[in-house]
């Protein structure tokens, strides 16, 4: 009877890791196919906008012409702006919380803030990017104040993984350095966190990948809707590739007449992101190797 019973249990468990399997298969492969359609449906409708005019050139003929350089430039400078602000602060937060700080309320009371603050609303940010960047810190409507806007968007999702990377890391790596004499700093800076720089990447390019999407925040304290000009400091207003696509979409004189440029724009700020994540990835998977 035990034998028949212990069968069972295991004919059992086999059948529901196969059936749960098969639904992370199936999920994976619904996601992977959403993106290929999404990818084609703007391919088909936005490659023929795509010249080098298009890429070089700013708009023209109240943006119903003409490229968009400055809106690529843009993107470029407030992800940019938004990784360099967010990654020391993330990382930082992170090895405080995994390595000195003590467990009890409130560590409770920090987490629950970082979970709470991942799922607010985008433009819940932009307000605040408005309110206290833009006009209480008197920035104005700048890349300054966008990129510290995006930056305290992507701030819960850095946090979150770079916690789990220093997770991740062995604690034998801490007791052997430990026990060679190294300080916990020392452990920390020169063990720790090159173990767990990949997935501390991974996080950057999530958060990366966030903020050149975004169009609430940076509508409120970066992006303007024309400007040829390209930006020369970090005080200056520039357009962006998410913005540039809601106002021809929504607000511009001839929204039919620009249906090309709407797709073609956003197949490139999908290019522009994926190949952002390309080279992080590509960078990621060279640090691994050499571990």
């Amino acid at each position: 009877m035990n034998h028949r019973s212990d069968t069972r249990l295991s004919l059992r468990r086999r059948i529901t890791q196969d059936i749960m399997f098969w639904l992370f298969r199936a999920a994976a492969l619904i996601n992977g196919l959403a993106l290929l359609v999404v990818v084609f449906f703007l391919m088909k409708n936005g490659w023929k906008a795509i010249n080098w005019t298009f890429l070089t050139q700013p708009p023209i003929d109240s943006m119903t012409r003409g490229g968009i350089l400055p809106c690529i430039v843009g993107t470029l400078c407030l992800s940019v702006g938004a990784i360099l602000v967010a990654l020391p602060i993330g990382v930082a937060s992170a090895i405080y919380l995994h390595e000195y700080a003590r467990p009890g309320r409130t560590m409770r009371i920090i987490r629950l803030g970082i979970n709470n603050l991942a799922g607010v609303p985008s433009v819940v940010f932009g307000l605040f990017g408005l309110a206290f960047f833009v006009v209480y810190l008197d920035m104005g409507v700048s890349i300054l104040a966008g990129s510290l806007t995006l930056g305290a968007l992507t701030l819960p999702v850095i946090i979150g993984s770079a916690e789990e990377a220093l997770k991740a890391v062995p604690q034998t790596y801490r007791e052997a350095s430990l026990g060679l004499g190294a300080t916990k700093w020392q452990t920390i800076s020169k063990v720790v966190l090159p173990a767990a720089l990949p997935g501390i990447l991974t996080g950057a390019i999530l958060g990366l990948s966030r903020a050149a999407g975004e169009t609430a925040p940076i509508m409120f304290t970066a992006a303007v809707f024309f400007t040829p000009s390209m930006p020369s400091s970090v005080f200056d207003e520039i357009m962006a590739l998410p913005y540039h696509i809601y106002v021809l979409a929504t607000a511009g004189t001839e929204i039919e007449q620009t249906r090309p440029l709407q797709y073609g724009t956003a197949l490139v700020l999908i290019t522009l992101v994926l190949g952002l994540n390309l080279v992080a990835i590509i960078y990621r998977a060279r640090l691994q190797k050499r571990r």
